[in-house]
């Protein structure tokens, strides 16, 4: 049996109802903040992530699928977002009919990692990106912006870790004190930081290594040697924040993975899954547009890993137990508590609503069931959601099927009833019955069912 590659996965119909929930609940979010969605090749030259990701970071060294094609171009499936938004914004000359553009994207991205919990080699991230403004608000919107979706998604155990890494006017003296620190480190470095040390050594700073992180933690912070617009920018950043009574820390040993980054840094931390992780994360990048070839333009962003935010979102309100009362939304007991106790939205739970057939009709006889399909036809494209089953089997068999679909309402079309023009529409919750003819039956129904 041919099964899915190791990393990938299927994300199954039991499933999806949490994924399309995050979705909608982002996108809706996103758009009242001005966003405007855009949708990106999953495939692009490997130059453009050579050249904004770096060419020292783990991703473009170890972990891109890159493959030459038929005329021997060097192509990669993206293994982020942010690089592709970029080019898009300058291939498209977006920036002339405004200035200011706000964007975002949902989809799959690649890297061949080692696959663990919560991290796949076909992955998926929600990104949002801004260009265009200067100005320190921005940076900190991008973080309130996540903290209200993850307070509408009824996340809890987070926290934001902030940093600014800061510019090229102020970034090239802390390197030159960091690698003195690096060079009297070299004897517990790994070889990566070894071999990073004279290309990028801020590179370092990020390694996983438990021996280089334990070897770093004293090592000179960016903080320290902020320029003064670069202080200035990151203290209003704190200080809105605090107005906005957004928690979070500054955290100087956060740098990112990518190299592209420069002041305001950001990461939205969690130990919902055990063992404290990002959920989400970005910054700014103000040079990246401009070196892929763009005019100078101001960025900044955040990547949100959408497989282990589903996985979270699950884990606290186990959507599999998400029963219909009275038409919205209930947990069921056991989980009441921990619902009641979170900032999960209604809008969000009612997104989470089993989506139930409003009919199924009962076809009895070869005659019926044609009939059955075209009223089945019409009432599902009039917006009632609606099924039947063709295989002839007794209403018995058929009752217990509709049961168990948890079907609104049961259409019974027997030769008998549609020779008697009386079908009876029966309400499974009730067990209240109406008679309607077959006359036009989408439009009884439609009334019936207070759809008109």
């Amino acid at each position: 049996m041919i099964q899915t590659i190791r990393g990938f996965r299927d994300i199954l119909p039991e499933d999806i109802a949490i994924w399309q929930a995050i979705e909608k609940t982002a996108s809706k979010l996103f758009e009242d903040f001005g966003f405007k969605e855009i949708r990106i090749p999953i495939m692009e030259k490997t130059e453009l992530f050579a050249r904004s990701i770096g060419e020292t970071t783990d991703i473009v060294e170890k972990e891109m699928y890159t493959f030459p094609d038929r005329k021997g171009d060097k192509l990669t499936l993206r293994p982020e977002a942010t690089a592709s938004v970029v080019r898009a914004y300058i291939q498209h000359n977006m920036g002339a009919s405004d200035s200011v553009q706000k964007l975002y994207t949902i989809g799959p991205m690649f890297r061949r990692e080692r696959p663990q919990k919560g991290r796949y080699r076909q992955f998926y991230q929600i990104n949002a990106e801004v260009f265009g403004i200067e100005s320190p608000y921005i940076d900190a919107q991008l973080i309130l912006i996540l903290n209200e979706l993850f307070k509408r998604l009824g996340l809890s155990e987070l926290k934001a870790h902030i940093n600014s890494l800061g510019c090229k006017e102020c970034r090239p003296t802390f390197q030159k004190e960091l690698l003195g620190f690096l060079e009297g480190k070299k004897e517990h470095l790994c070889e990566n930081c070894l071999r990073r040390m004279d290309k990028n050594p801020l590179r370092t700073l990020d390694c996983k290594v438990a021996e280089c992180r334990e070897a770093l933690k004293d090592a000179p912070s960016t903080l320290n040697h902020l320029c003064d617009n670069c202080k200035e920018h990151f203290e209003t950043v704190k200080s809105v924040l605090t107005e906005q009574n957004v928690e979070f820390t500054v955290d100087k040993t956060l740098v990112r993975g990518l190299d592209y980054y420069s002041r305001t840094t950001f990461e939205i931390l969690t130990t919902a899954l055990g063992a404290q992780s990002a959920v989400a994360g970005g910054g700014r990048y103000d040079a990246l547009i401009k070196e892929l070839g763009g005019p100078e333009t101001y960025g900044i962003g955040f990547a949100i890993g959408f497989d282990r935010l589903a996985e979270i979102v699950a884990q606290m309100i186990n959507a599999k137990d998400v029963e219909v009362k009275d038409g919205s939304a209930a947990i069921s007991e056991g989980n009441t508590d921990r619902l009641s106790q979170s900032n999960t939205s209604s809008d969000f739970m009612n997104l989470l609503s089993p989506k139930v057939p409003d009919i199924f009709i009962i076809p009895l006889g070869e005659k019926a069931i044609r009939l059955a399909y075209m009223w089945t036809s019409a009432l599902n494209i009039a917006g009632i959601r609606t099924e039947t089953d063709y295989s002839g089997r007794s209403l018995k068999s058929l009752m217990k099927r509709a049961d168990k679909i948890n079907a609104s309402n049961v259409l019974i079309a027997g030769d008998k009833e549609i020779e008697d023009n009386a079908l009876v529409l029966r309400n499974m919750k009730t067990k209240e019955q109406f008679f309607i003819t077959t006359d036009n039956p989408v439009e009884q129904i439609e009334t019936l069912l207070n759809r008109v």
